[in-house]
């Protein structure tokens, strides 16, 4: 049985994801119900992250083609694909978080196989470790905060220092006053 045109496609498009996609995490999913496949579906995608069921073996040659080793190893059982093109961090925390909210782990029925992050191939514990991490945002806010913090205080000091020569002005200028 020789490989369609059709199953050329999704492997190119499964590889052209693969690439293109900051952040990607593989999950396993036996036992997920229509209803928490919904919510999660909805959570992925108001975090800009695309979810799809991926047969493994498409997978695989879509990991050997776009140069990831070490992926096909865990493309086993029920295998779905959540990638960003945006965010790296994304997929691995919407995921985590939605597994950790519903206690989905536990059961083994929501599980975190593997994770791509800028094209290098991480553990179910890194891409857990990566979900931990504060977001793209938060982390420019705490930077911006730091790098404007000496700033402030400066103009706070200079303040201080305008804030006395206009008080001991102010009292000179009595004083020519009074006298």
């Amino acid at each position: 049985m020789g490989v369609t045109e059709k199953k050329k496609a999704v492997v190119a498009e499964l590889k052209q994801h693969l690439t293109e996609s900051k952040g990607i995490v593989f999950t396993g999913y036996r036992g997920l119900t229509v209803a928490q496949d919904t919510a999660l579906r909805r959570e992925l995608r108001a975090a800009g992250v695309t979810y799809h069921v991926v047969k493994n073996t498409m997978t695989r040659l879509a990991a050997k083609e776009a140069g990831l080793d070490g992926l096909a190893e865990h493309l086993e059982g029920t295998t779905a694909m959540a990638f960003s093109t945006e965010d790296a961090v994304a997929p691995a925390k919407v995921i985590c978080g939605f597994i950790k909210k519903n206690k989905l782990e536990d059961a083994g029925i929501l599980t975190v196989k593997v994770g791509v992050v800028e094209g290098k191939v991480i553990d179910a514990g890194e891409v857990k470790a990566l979900a931990s991490l504060p977001s793209r945002e938060e982390l420019i806010a705490k930077l911006l905060g730091s790098m404007n913090a000496p700033i402030a205080n400066t103009v706070g000091v200079l303040q201080g220092v305008i804030r006395k020569a206009v008080y001991v002005l102010d009292a000179i200028r009595e004083k020519k006053q009074s006298a």
